[in-house]
């Protein structure tokens, strides 16, 4: 891997992260139990990163 695909996917990698901990912080204030709100995490992360990794796959 060249050192820009390394440095794109870690900029995805610490964006999904950013994503996933805003996410959990919002659905455990709103309510959620810590279970339901680290899920809730993954799952925009997951989004998120397969949003990201698919515009990278098209631009290819």
């Amino acid at each position: 891997m060249s050192p820009v695909q390394i440095l794109s996917l870690l900029l995805a990698m610490s964006t999904a992260l950013n994503i996933a901990i805003t996410a959990g912080l919002l659905a455990h204030r709103a309510g959620a139990g810590v279970p339901q709100a680290l899920l809730m995490g993954a799952g925009a992360a997951a989004t998120g990163l397969g949003i990201y990794l698919a515009a990278v796959a098209a631009y290819r």
